[in-house]
């Protein structure tokens, strides 16, 4: 394959106009800021849920406990994993949704049709998409997720080449790591080994 730009008119186009996106406005307590990163040449994409709070203040994406939790998993800098031309990260909901009775709201549904497929469609050279938490599992995967989450997750072998299943590493799901020692000691040295293999691969 041919290699790509990380710069790229078309996609700097697009990107611009997401985070001139007002589509759902209305609805966020704290108001637009799409958060999201990546550039044409990136070779895996981490494909979360939502800004929390904290992202939301920084605009700076998994800049918070989970992301800590995160990039322990994947064996990675935070130098690295903000590297734009190797890793793209792009949310179901680019803006912070608010708080709901327990942790933040799901990601608002106006977002992913009107933009996932377009960045998708832009990044030609993934290897590799880190699918972190049910929400990114129901559009990445549709049909193919298993019943629940943990089901999703536990089947990840299913969804290679391409998918990668995982929790989401919140510190609210605390307990589901301790339920299923599984994750930890069977799935996470395999997607770090998949991870670093994804950005190398030429």
């Amino acid at each position: 394959m041919a290699k790509t730009s990380p710069y790229n008119a078309q996609f700097e186009k697009l990107l611009a106009e997401i985070r001139a996106c007002r589509a759902c406005a209305e609805h966020l307590p704290l108001g637009p800021r799409p958060i999201l990163s990546a550039r044409p040449s990136a070779r895996v994409l981490i494909a979360g849920q939502a800004p929390g709070i904290r992202v939301h203040n920084t605009g700076i994406p998994w800049n918070d406990p989970s992301g800590d939790r995160l990039r322990s998993w994947l064996d990675v800098t935070r130098d690295e994993f903000y590297d734009e031309t190797k890793i793209a990260i792009i949310p179901m909901g680019f803006c912070y949704p608010g708080k709901g009775r327990s942790g933040d709201l799901p990601p608002r549904k106006e977002c992913a049709p009107l933009w996932q497929e377009r960045l998708i469609a832009g990044l030609p050279n993934l290897r590799l998409i880190l699918l972190v938490g049910q929400y990114a599992h129901a559009w990445h995967l549709r049909d193919r997720r298993k019943p629940t989450l943990t089901e999703t997750v536990h089947a990840w072998k299913e969804f290679a080449p391409l998918h990668f299943p995982l929790p989401h590493p919140s510190p609210r799901n605390v307990s589901w790591f301790k339920h299923h020692p599984w994750f930890e000691r069977d799935v996470v040295p395999e997607v770090r080994r998949r991870f670093h293999a994804a950005l190398k691969e030429r």
